[in-house]
């Protein structure tokens, strides 16, 4: 599923679901925290939760809070006077008068210090501000959607984050769901990697690659696919990436990162095998003869498999093994 014009892509239950929610919430003024780990997507939402709006015609500013020091992002975030601080050599307008009208989306918000905090806190309160230096409050009209990848309850408890600005936060909470756990989007998120515009070729990628990439953990989530779909692109000598142009920590996650996955009881004894073999054919980086001894199955029956299994670029490969081993 692709969204308005921001490309947010995905099939799977869980995104449809947040898809749904995002639909249902955009219309309202609530705050809304987006919570999920980093590369999952969270200001893809967020501009989902502005362009549905009514507020879509107006800006929508972002700010990184884990970016810059508790000074600057005061600076940053409420303006400056000239003369407030050493530097200020004029006044500066700060995101959230930009952002008048419009939405803030204020990403890694568990980054920020206590003092900024509680000037966030009564702006959010109030929706008034001073700038730095400043002696007069200003009035706003800004939606505020913020994102993190941190425990903020676990923050609160260890007195790192205020439990006030929790609640004035969350109004409505957002959660992203990893991409290890909606894996029937990485075919389509794949697709569109492959097919970027403003590039000259036309790539395809071997069913393996996506079998793959299924069962490899994706620490970094869709940014880590994206740039690995790229990367296999500039290194791959033909149109079809394959196997072989997967980079080697893919292919060979360590043990860490090959995290158990919750036991899946409809998975069949067929699928399970399936699964297995190709496990063992990424290990031996594609080397069949390699990865039948290491099954401890003939070539043939491997060949067979991976046949039936829809494993092989074509018919082609197993035909003309099978008629060189009659031939032997």
């Amino acid at each position: 599923m692709h969204s308005n014009s921001k490309n947010f892509i995905g099939k799977s239950k869980p995104i449809l679901e947040i898809l749904a929610l995002v639909d249902k919430i955009a219309p309202t003024t609530s705050t809304v925290l987006i919570l999920g780990e980093s590369g999952t997507g969270k200001e893809l939402i967020a501009r989902q939760l502005h362009l549905k709006s009514n507020r879509a015609a107006m800006p929508f500013v972002t700010l990184n809070c884990g970016n810059l020091q508790e000074s600057l992002l005061e600076s940053e975030l409420f303006g400056h006077e000239k003369g407030s601080y050493t530097g200020a050599n004029a006044k500066k307008i700060g995101l959230c008068e930009i952002a008048s009208g419009g939405s803030l989306f204020l990403d890694e918000i568990g980054e920020l210090s206590l003092g900024i905090q509680s000037k966030l806190l009564r702006f959010l309160q109030n929706g008034e501000f001073y700038r730095v230096g400043g002696k007069h409050p200003i009035h706003v009209n800004v939606r505020v959607i913020s994102a993190t990848h941190r425990d903020l309850e676990g923050q609160i408890k260890e007195e790192k984050f205020r439990e006030d600005l929790f609640y004035r936060l969350n109004t409505i909470t957002l959660k992203i769901p990893p991409l290890r756990d909606r894996t029937a989007d990485i075919p389509i998120l794949v697709e569109y990697f492959l097919n970027k515009t403003g590039q000259e070729k036309v790539f395809q990628i071997d069913p393996p690659v996506l079998e793959l990439f299924a069962h490899y953990p994706w620490p970094g989530n869709i940014r880590e696919l994206e740039n690995i779909i790229e990367r296999m692109k500039i290194l791959t000598e033909g149109n079809t990436l394959s196997l072989d142009d997967v980079p080697i920590e893919i292919r060979t996650p360590t043990l860490q990162q090959m995290k158990i996955k919750k036991l899946d009881l409809e998975l069949t004894l067929d699928e399970i095998e399936k699964n297995h073999i190709l496990r063992v054919l990424t290990h031996c980086q594609g080397n069949k003869a390699q990865t039948a001894r290491n099954l401890k199955i003939t070539l043939k029956t491997l060949y067979n498999k991976l046949h039936n299994y829809g494993m092989l670029k074509s018919t082609r490969e197993t035909q003309d093994f099978l008629l060189k081993r009659s031939q032997l």
